[in-house]
């Protein structure tokens, strides 16, 4: 038979396409963002110049610091924060080992050594009672962790850092915008840092910031994130005059550009409104899961409130399946989620440590998940996250044969 001849048939029924794949973040930029950097390009300053001490200026407003400095990523402003504690070899310093490894290996950095604290089962902060189990006498310093945007009740430890003659570094990656006591997390301290990394609410692409209450340290810092230069490439440019710089320390390259802290000036703009489209949308999943068998959800400690930069869900001893299992459930639903913080003292390059009994922190790293939450996320966004979830806590989700599901 010809195919002029043949005979016609039914086209088949479409099949519906798979819903997209849910990200478990997406930064909210947008035209004002590629602008402000395309201005900073065409104005021929690109490296860190006027718009890094805009920046500056307006970070350190916001959060009612003294002094901010910008610089490269929150990691090299927590390296900046061990050079000005004076940590060094022969000095321990006290860390959580619920953090992105970054926490840790700064402290590595000025060749000190990382003692590892363990964490409240609520907030996911070290306490100054965790804290104070953790000292040694040979500690010289702390770095507390507002994890994932949860404020750290900060007051008890710095009453015991004083107590002990100890610095304190508060480690605030996560958390522009979140409140203790109702002040902006971080703004009060000696020595905090932030990110600006795309998973966090305010972002310049890469990029921190250290701000602290000492303009000797704000002075040093801002000579250390380049080069230890005595004068700024930028005060050189602008001078009228020959100028000559020193180089009074040994010193590093982590400098901000110009371009970042442009996109970084519409951000900050942004932020009330990231902010709290950020937590009318945890309050959504709050209110939806509360009545999920096995499930435990964050939110806001009684002394401050969370910018919610991770929604994270603790799945309790009965859940019907693994961290692990609920990651694949969710996987296979379209939905990209992520497993709890990391465990720094389990991973290979804290292994010659030896052993550390930190059991809500274990518990906490192989049992909680981090769920979708961006500011362009809808409510039908959360529903579907909602509908999954509750389908894995009736059963309907395999667990992987690797046990509790350690990465």
């Amino acid at each position: 038979m010809s195919p002029d001849s043949a005979i016609p048939t039914a086209a088949a029924p479409a099949r519906p396409a798979a819903p997209a794949m849910l990200p478990v973040m997406r930064p909210w930029l947008g035209e004002e963002e590629a602008e402000a950097a395309a201005a900073a390009v065409r104005s021929g300053w690109v490296a860190q110049g006027p718009r890094v001490a805009e920046f500056e200026r307006a970070l350190a407003a916001r959060l009612g610091a003294d002094e901010a400095v910008v610089v490269s990523s929150c990691t090299t402003a927590l390296h900046l924060a061990m050079v000005l504690t004076g940590a060094g070899p022969g000095d321990d310093v006290v860390v959580p080992s619920l953090s992105f490894i970054a926490t840790a290996n700064v402290v590595r950095y000025v060749g000190a050594r990382p003692v590892f604290a363990d964490v409240d089962p609520i907030t996911q902060n070290v306490t100054a009672a965790t804290v104070e189990a953790a000292l040694t006498p040979a500690t010289r310093a702390v770095i507390a962790v507002d994890q994932g945007g949860m404020p750290l009740d900060v007051e008890p430890i710095r009453a015991l850092c004083l107590r002990r003659g100890l610095e304190l570094v508060q480690d605030s990656a996560c958390a522009i915008g979140s409140t203790y006591l109702g002040r902006p997390v971080g703004g009060d301290a000696t020595l905090a840092a932030y990110s600006f990394h795309p998973r966090k609410l305010l972002t310049t692409g890469e990029g921190g910031a250290l701000v602290t209450d000492r303009p000797e340290w704000a002075a040093r810092a801002r000579r250390l994130r380049e080069h230890g230069m005595t004068v700024s490439a930028a005060d050189r440019h602008s001078s009228s005059r020959i100028v000559i710089e020193d180089y009074a320390e040994t010193g590093y390259n982590y400098r901000m550009t110009d371009v970042q802290a442009a996109i970084g000036l519409v951000q900050m703009r942004r932020l009330d409104e990231l902010i709290a489209r950020r937590r009318e949308l945890a309050a959504d999943y709050q209110q939806a899961l509360a009545d999920v068998p096995g499930l435990r959800v964050c939110a806001d400690p009684a002394y401050g409130t969370a910018n919610y930069q991770s929604f994270w869900v603790e799945l309790a001893d009965g859940f019907p399946c693994t961290r692990n299992g609920l990651l694949e459930h969710l996987l296979r639903d379209g939905i990209s989620a992520r497993r709890g913080i990391m465990a720094a003292h389990r991973e290979p390059a804290y292994a010659q440590q030896g052993e550390v009994d930190l059991p809500v922190t274990e518990r906490l790293t192989d049992r909680t998940v981090i769920l979708p939450l961006f500011h362009e996320m809808t409510q039908d966004d959360v529903a579907r996250v909602v509908a999954s979830l509750r389908a894995a806590a009736h059963g309907s989700a395999a667990s992987p044969s690797n046990g509790q599901g350690d990465d």
